[in-house]
């Protein structure tokens, strides 16, 4: 039977931030990255309501941060893995008492109260050997868990898992709690992302931005055709989805989704990632959106038919209701309410009519036949 963690205690000055924290952006997150620099990136990570809390009821044992002792700066230092903003809040309410706070807030902050050196001197912690013992428990608090990242951090977390680790989507996915698919888009998405910016036409700050959408767009067919991706590739096959001769495709593809300097994207409501997905699918929409220096995505959903297709799926759901309503119809014929709705209903259905009059023409027929025949 495994113990259970130890609890033990360290001064603030000794526990280090993690400057290889998924968090702190994957441009900026680096062994080399000084304290300083990590914690002034952390002062906006709403830290004032943790410094709030330790002043009123202090550290809990049951918080404790979980560190690593590795080697950082070029010697061993003790490495929080998780509980980073609770060790920033820290740090700033101790630069505040010994007369550095960092602003006038932090200054207020501990103005006229009496803290206890215990604060910053006991800070609560649980050592573990490495950084891949905690990793299960990372995955599932921030990937799938309760104080989840973002979509890119998430991802740049699974694929650290992959790579560094050497696990495949099925290990991940039961170490941090998730399904394989999910682990596998998530880090097909990654690497896509870093296939993009390789190229120099591509914004990447904008796709990092909506990183959520090109995770969203790769469930479509479309966007898997129209890029040549292998969604079920493993980690080694899929460590550069789009294959080299089919580059350009992925540039119009960041174009249409995300824009550039020059170009607006196709849509700004991820609703449509769907649609546009379809598009993709349609040899006239991507002719219709290559050969176009700014395509409209209301012409390209025409041009796909998906548009065509819609209409179809309402006027089917429709009717799909109304025979529904007709098994019971029957039972309200004295109701107002039901009336009034069957009313709007034919008022509806005749002006649709209108629209198609050869198919008005063929069911006034039928109607006169069953008629006759009656």
């Amino acid at each position: 039977m495994p113990t259970a963690p130890k609890i033990e205690y360290k001064s603030v000055d000794i526990l280090q931030l993690d400057p290889t924290n998924p968090r702190l952006g994957r441009h900026v997150a680096s062994p080399k990255i000084s304290q300083a620099k990590v914690l002034d990136i952390m002062s906006d990570w709403t830290l004032d309501e943790l410094a709030e809390s330790f002043l009123q009821s202090g550290f809990w044992p049951q918080e404790a941060l979980i560190v690593v002792k590795e080697k950082l700066y070029g010697k061993d230092q003790f490495v929080v893995v998780e509980g980073n903003r609770r060790l920033a809040a820290l740090k700033y309410l101790k630069l505040a008492v010994d007369g550095k706070p960092s602003s006038s807030y932090w200054a207020g902050l501990v103005d006229g109260k009496s803290i206890d050196k215990a604060l910053f001197d006991d800070v609560p912690y649980i050592e573990v050997k490495s950084r891949e013992d905690v990793a299960a428990y990372l995955g599932f608090r921030h990937v799938t868990g309760i104080k989840e990242w973002n979509p890119a951090e998430k991802a740049e977390f699974i694929s650290k898992l992959i790579e560094e680790s050497k696990l495949s989507y099925e290990e991940v996915s039961k170490k941090i709690g998730s399904k394989a698919p999910t682990v596998r888009q998530h880090y097909i998405s990654y690497r896509l992302l870093l296939q993009m910016e390789q190229q120099e036409d591509v914004s990447i700050e904008a796709v990092e931005e909506k990183f959520s959408v090109l995770y969203l767009s790769l469930r479509t067919q479309g966007a898997q055709k129209y890029l040549h991706i292998d969604i079920q590739a493993p980690p080694n096959k899929a460590k550069t989805p789009v294959p080299k001769e089919h580059v350009q495709n992925l540039v119009n593809f960041s174009r249409w989704l995300f824009g550039d300097e020059k170009h607006t994207p196709l849509f700004t409501d991820s609703r449509n990632v769907d649609a546009f997905g379809r598009v993709l699918e349609s040899d006239e929409g991507v002719e219709y959106l290559e050969r176009t220096e700014n395509p409209r995505f209301e012409l390209a959903l025409r041009k796909a038919g998906v548009g065509e297709q819609e209409i179809v799926d309402l006027i089917s759901g429709a009717s799909d209701n109304v025979q529904l309503a007709l098994t019971e119809a029957h039972v309200y014929r004295k109701s107002d309410q039901v009336q009034k709705a069957v009313r709007r209903l034919g008022i509806d259905l005749v002006a649709l009519l209108n629209v198609f009059p050869a198919a008005k023409a063929d069911i006034l027929k039928e109607l006169g036949e069953n008629a006759g025949a009656a």
